[in-house]
């Protein structure tokens, strides 16, 4: 089923690190910027746990360079500085934060103007601050707020019952691209043999042809 996005007045993107709103919102955040709809986004975690053995890219160091990552990938869509908030919690470890992460994002979505729509990952998502970001999300209902989720992991994970942005291949190519950008993640860093790199599979599937919603947060 195709997405009906009805007339919100925000969009409010939340990404437990710094490139899962590309991942999961690319060609949403698109289209809505370009109905005039007001973008935002919401960085969860500070990015610092995908290479904690890399002896030439310290945490302090990594977690700087995701932010500017995440600002010049977003940048391409007419989304700057003023609309991205970094709550910086610790990435990896958001689960023994979950009372900070429930209330900064509950701020956040208070904050936004309404009508709001809420992307945010699924419950289902494999990755524990993924989980604890989708519960932080569906911890307190508000009115005129619809909130819909977005799957990461596994990548290219099928949800019965979705509702789908159907990407042009112009705009399957670009997000491919912005997703390569996030150069951390996508084998910049080669000296630590623990730590995160994306795959071209997964890459692939970050940027498959289809971006999939469902509205499961209660």
């Amino acid at each position: 089923m195709r997405l009906g996005l009805g007339s919100p007045r925000c969009l409010l993107v939340i990404a437990p690190h710094p490139d899962d709103e590309t991942i999961g919102a690319y060609a949403l955040m698109t289209r809505l910027r370009r109905r005039g709809v007001a973008v935002r986004i919401l960085v969860v975690t500070d990015g610092g746990a995908s290479h904690t053995a890399s002896p030439t890219w310290p945490w302090q160091r990594l977690i700087r360079e995701r932010r500017c990552e995440t600002l010049r990938a977003v940048r391409s869509l007419g989304i700057f500085r003023g609309d991205v908030t970094f709550l910086g919690l610790p990435d990896g470890r958001l689960v023994h934060e979950a009372r900070r992460a429930h209330r900064l994002i509950e701020g956040a979505i208070r904050r936004a103007p309404k009508p709001l729509l809420v992307i945010a990952p699924s419950r289902s998502d494999d990755h524990p601050d993924h989980r604890v970001v989708a519960a932080s999300v569906g911890f307190r209902r508000h009115a005129c707020v619809r909130r819909l989720a977005y799957p990461v992991w596994p990548a290219g994970a099928a949800i019965r019952y979705a509702r789908v942005v159907t990407l042009s291949a112009q705009e399957r190519l670009a997000k491919r691209r912005t997703i390569r950008s996030y150069r951390t993640q996508a084998g910049r860093i080669a000296d630590d043999p623990t730590g995160f790199t994306m795959t071209r599979a997964e890459i692939a599937a970050f940027s498959r042809p289809v971006e999939t919603f469902v509205g499961q947060m209660r």
